[in-house]
């Protein structure tokens, strides 16, 4: 791990060739594959998530569902996927890791298909108990392959994988840059069924891809303590950076196609362009940030920072909040969300390496449990992020508008940049005071030594 190696320290993989030794060289075939395989799932969950942005909240509105059930049943998604994370964390090891993996992308292919007949089904609380339902076993497929994706590749890349995750964002962004224009094109030519029964069957067509070319990293299984980790001061300061980031992400689903669309009057086919702007600026920018990140370790406080920071003022700046009396301008929409973007890879990147490192501070033991658990800790709370986002996030819209929400939503990355800055100097502080304690008893014997010896 990139924390880890940074320490001086190199992790002992067992049986698994390792991706690069004290500095990066040729990847092997495994390595390759699995690079090959996580790709494919970061792809096509994501174009599969985004594409429902552009046209669905609008299409649910005409079917019965209020902007705060619309928020509901993104959060839906988000909340069962919190909850297939943390169970999948703790028994990561005992399954598989590449069974999880294969059998969470076959679900996920499966139920986006299904996601296309909702509109068959009848208007009011039947449609949206369908789309409960179908949403939540769109989270369990999609949290089963994330888990799973995440603890093989730490595995994979044992020394650097805030870069190896940081390149793979790539191909998560190219989901979020595809879906929303090809949703709202294929909306618009053929109607409601065909974006996702399209989508469906390519992401049913990588099972057996992947099923022949993703190596098997499967160890025997370690105890480890999920509550041990979590519990863990540094740790539950990062969950709340990663809970934060997802929340804010997740305000935008069900809120930010509506407001384009009454703010700037764009057809629906246009405003997956304007999703372009946050998805291109986060997939550019997070291979580098994750270079930065694995190369050099002790900057990695002042990206998470930062990020916050930054993505809480851009936040204040979306609507912009009525309070700075600034008309929105579609120009100045769309620059702040290429920010937000960059901003979210500033923070998100360096979170896993960083709960890593602490797990192994903390006397956790190397190996698939623990990456296990900490890939389940973190996709859990991105869900639960995921899952109060929308949810909160779809009220406030209904009741305060659309400026004022994302202002509020702004005050979670507020809450955790100061919170992780304070942590920051406290442990400064500690290491600081620490370290003079242990010089002390030295130079007091030295002074000790250098009197006995005048006396004598």
């Amino acid at each position: 791990m990139g924390s880890r190696a940074a320490g001086g320290e190199q992790p002992q993989d067992d049986g698994v060739s390792e991706a690069v030794g004290e500095e990066p060289r040729r990847l092997t075939r495994d390595q390759l594959f699995t690079i090959v395989a996580t790709a494919s799932i970061n792809f096509s969950s994501m174009i599969c998530f985004s594409i429902l942005g552009p046209f669905f909240p609008s299409e649910a509105e005409k079917k019965g569902a209020s902007n705060t059930i619309v928020g509901l049943i993104f959060g839906c998604f988000a909340l069962f996927n919190f909850l297939t994370s943390l169970i999948l964390g703790n028994y990561l090891s005992q399954i598989g890791a590449k069974f999880i993996f294969v059998a969470g992308m076959f679900v996920s292919g499966c139920v986006t298909i299904l996601f296309g007949m909702l509109d068959k089904v009848p208007s009011g609380p039947m449609f949206i108990g369908f789309c409960f339902l179908v949403r939540a076993m769109d989270a369990i497929g999609f949290a089963a392959a994330i888990t799973a994706s995440f603890s093989i590749l730490a595995k994979a890349f044992p020394t650097n994988i805030a870069t190896v995750l940081g390149s793979l964002e790539i191909f998560t962004g190219l989901g979020l840059v595809l879906g929303p224009p090809l949703g709202g094109f294929l909306y618009q030519s053929f109607g409601y069924e065909v974006p996702f029964i399209t989508l469906g069957c390519i992401v049913l067509a990588l099972v057996p891809v992947n099923i022949c070319i993703l190596p098997k990293y499967d160890s025997s299984p370690r105890k480890e303590s999920f509550w041990k980790l979590i519990l863990l001061p540094k740790v539950l300061i990062l969950c709340l950076s990663i809970f934060s980031l997802s929340a804010c992400l997740g305000f935008l689903d069900p809120t930010m196609s509506l407001f384009i669309l009454k703010k700037f009057k764009l057809p629906a086919g246009y405003v997956g362009l304007v999703f372009l702007g946050l998805a291109l600026s986060y997939s550019l920018s997070s291979p580098l940030l994750g270079l930065v990140s694995d190369k050099l370790p002790y900057i990695r406080k002042w990206l998470l920072i930062s990020g916050d920071l930054m993505t809480a003022v851009c936040f204040f700046m979306l609507g912009p909040a009525p309070v700075l009396h600034i008309e929105s301008q579609l120009w100045m929409f769309v620059l702040v969300l290429v920010l937000i973007g960059f901003s979210l890879g500033m923070s998100a990147m360096p979170l896993f390496p960083e709960i890593l490192q602490c797990a192994y501070e903390n006397g956790f033991e190397e190996g698939l449990s623990l990456l296990g658990l900490v890939s389940g800790l973190f996709n859990a709370m991105w869900s639960l992020g995921a899952f109060v986002g929308p949810v909160l996030g779809g009220f406030l819209n209904e009741e305060l508008g659309f400026e004022w929400a994302a202002a509020i939503q702004g005050g979670w990355p507020l809450l955790s940049g100061l919170a992780t800055g304070i942590f920051y100097i406290i442990e400064a502080i500690r290491k600081s005071s620490s370290s003079s304690l242990q010089n002390a008893p030295d130079f007091d014997n030295e002074e000790r030594t250098r009197l006995m010896g005048n006396e004598t």
